[in-house]
């Protein structure tokens, strides 16, 4: 299968910027997996396509300011230091640029001191594992000096750091939010479950692997960076009541997708558990857990869009997306909604 099979013509102009002032008023596409039909909404109306014993199944992962700009000690020069993975002992996997002269034993300090970074090795693809010395509690610091690591093709600053954030944001780790899920308000997920709709959290923390082009022409050539995915037993539970009863299981995001997918036994069922997950989902696999799925619209020859490719067929989803190119859909991290039913 061919990177190329996955491209489609997408205007600049309709990358999102910005966030909507409310959440929930974002545009919904509803895409019917089995025959291709689309009809448009509001995304608040996706209670209507909710059912009593339904399964929603949300990433309750917290994008951390991982975005540090420092000086490289001795030079002054700027270093732009990104936190990828937390490795244990104050060690951080990070993207560095400019990386050339980031070399180990190489240091750099951020906001005067309060922290610093010495470069220990350069790993796969140039990251560099960098061990960082400070004063206090490492979370506060970042949260001092950090700036939210917002997509390359997003230019606009970010007024308020909690818009790329979901309102059930909660386990801190992300290096990208959850893009789908910041279509939810709290009142909109309090009429979901009034309606009788189960909501079931799970945790997976997002890399930057998830956004990485794919690059070979072959997409089985194309190697998925690990992330770090949990899952507890009340959680599984609410996922395998669903299924026992017939019920449907609708993840919200690709990250949701791929963490109960890599969690599930070969029977679709789940227990408690954590681990890390390097899962590419493209057209062919067999979804062992999953029925729907809320997600936005994704980069062409991305291994996103190769995943809901997966779910509803590629001509269905190119034509669905050629249609939301038609009809000004916003998209990307701060854009609209599709519901593949």
């Amino acid at each position: 299968m061919k990177r190329q099979d996955f491209y489609f013509d997408l205007p600049e102009e309709l990358i999102a910027q910005d966030p909507l002032e409310d959440r929930s008023s974002s545009r919904l596409l509803v895409l019917d997996k089995k025959t291709g039909a689309t009809s448009h909404h509001i995304f608040r109306e996706i209670k209507d396509y909710l059912k009593p014993g339904d399964c929603l199944v949300i990433n309750d992962t917290k994008v951390i300011p991982a975005r540090l700009i420092g000086e490289k000690e001795g030079t002054g020069g700027k270093v732009e230091v990104l936190l990828l993975k937390r490795k244990g002992n104050d060690v951080w996997e990070t993207l560095v640029k400019p990386g050339k002269k980031m070399k180990p034993g190489a240091r750099v300090s951020f906001g005067d001191g309060l922290l610093k970074g010495e470069v220990l090795e350069v790993i796969e693809e140039g990251n560099r594992l960098i061990h960082f010395e400070y004063e206090g509690i490492f979370e506060e610091i970042l949260d001092q000096l950090g700036q939210m690591p917002l997509p390359p093709y997003i230019t606009h600053q970010l007024e308020d750091k909690n818009r790329y954030q979901t309102v059930y944001a909660k386990h801190s780790g992300s290096a990208a939010a959850p893009t789908a899920g910041l279509h939810f308000t709290p009142e909109l997920l309090e009429e979901i479950k009034a309606e009788g709709v189960e909501i079931a959290h799970v945790t997976l923390h997002v890399g930057l692997g998830t956004f990485r082009p794919v690059k070979a022409d072959d997409i089985l050539d194309h190697h998925m960076h690990s992330e770090f995915y949990r899952i507890e037993a009340s959680e599984a539970e609410k996922i395998n009541r669903a299924k026992e009863s017939g019920h449907r299981v609708i993840c919200v995001g690709t990250t949701s997708c791929r963490t109960v997918e890599s969690a599930a036994d070969e029977n679709g069922k789940l227990k408690e558990c954590s681990g890390w997950t390097e899962i590419f989902i493209y057209p062919g696999y067999k979804f062992k857990v999953l029925d729907c799925l809320i997600t936005n619209f994704h980069l062409p020859e991305s291994t996103l869009i190769m995943l809901v490719s997966a779910l509803a067929g590629r001509e269905h989803v190119l034509a669905a997306y050629e249609e939301a190119v038609k009809e000004r859909y916003r998209f990307f991290s701060f854009g609209d909604a599709m519901f593949i039913e």
